[in-house]
């Protein structure tokens, strides 16, 4: 639940910090309507838990949290978030754009970070609050202010982990796209995907997504989803019993029907000619 939730995307204010910029941040607080669906953004997050405890999933790794702690994401990289139920977590997210940070050589940890900052937590608390207080009564300039508090907010973390700030590179940040959206169908093929919900995945339009995806692949989102879910439904019929209902079920098909249409269009054969050929192979 939003406490506050602040949007700065029509902000004409210039930020101080090269090629950061500002664009939300909210406080957030547990209740049973929590949904934590792994997604992606076009911009770094920065989470401080306030209070309580849970759990941040951050590229299929799991990462308790608790009171004071710092999360830092990357751009484009799949994450979500979980409390604990019996002590609930509230924290201040921000939503800054143009920054990716560096903070190892490790290809595992290098796209996000977890610090506690209990020993300044007065400090950073002073930056947040004082961004909340500025939108909330919205003062002549507060949108520039929230920038300026960014900045500084953004330098004393930068003493506590010496990391190294950086505007995004925008080929990178395309190919993480890709990467993402390919990484999400290789793992969730059997699930009801279309363009749409890959689009709200990325946070791209669903032309630049099929351009971008295709310009990387050679193949559109939709026919690589397709040629996934055949590649496994291949393998069942060759290794297993199932029969054609069940593995268009396992597969992602809608019907046995459908997937026997798409098969015999990808394979130029039936399933059942294909296992009869295949089967054990």
């Amino acid at each position: 639940m939003s406490i506050y939730n602040c949007d700065f995307h029509e902000s004409t204010a210039i930020p101080s910090h090269p090629g950061a910029r500002l664009l939300y941040m909210s406080q957030e607080s547990y209740t049973d309507e929590w949904q934590n669906v792994q997604h992606t953004h076009n911009c770094s997050e920065f989470f401080y838990i306030l209070e309580g405890k849970g759990t941040f999933y951050i590229e299929n790794k799991k990462h308790p949290v608790c009171s004071n702690d710092l999360v830092i994401v990357n751009p484009n990289i799949l994450h979500t978030e979980a409390s604990q139920k019996d002590s609930p977590m509230k924290y201040i997210v921000l939503g800054i754009e143009g920054l990716e940070l560096s903070f190892g050589k490790d290809e595992d940890v290098r796209n996000y970070c977890i610090v506690n900052f209990k020993n300044i937590r007065s400090q950073v608390l002073f930056f947040l609050q004082g961004m909340l207080t500025e939108f909330t009564e919205k003062p002549a300039g507060y949108d520039s202010m929230c920038q300026h508090y960014m900045d500084i907010l953004i330098l004393l973390l930068n003493r506590q982990l010496n990391f190294a700030p950086a505007p995004s590179s925008i080929n990178k940040k395309t190919t993480r796209l890709c990467d993402l959206v390919r990484r999400y169908i290789d793992t969730h093929y059997w699930e009801p995907i279309t363009l749409d919900l890959l689009s709200d995945i990325s946070h791209f339009s669903k032309y630049h997504l099929v351009h971008t995806f295709t310009a990387e692949y050679g193949i559109s989102p939709i026919q690589y989803l397709i040629d996934k879910r055949m590649e496994e439904g291949e393998k069942l019929l060759r290794t297993t019993d199932y029969s054609l209902a069940q593995i268009s079920r396992f597969c992602g098909f809608s019907s046995p029907s459908y997937f026997s249409q798409i098969f015999k269009k990808e394979k130029k054969c039936s399933p059942s000619q294909f296992r009869r050929n295949n089967k054990n192979k």
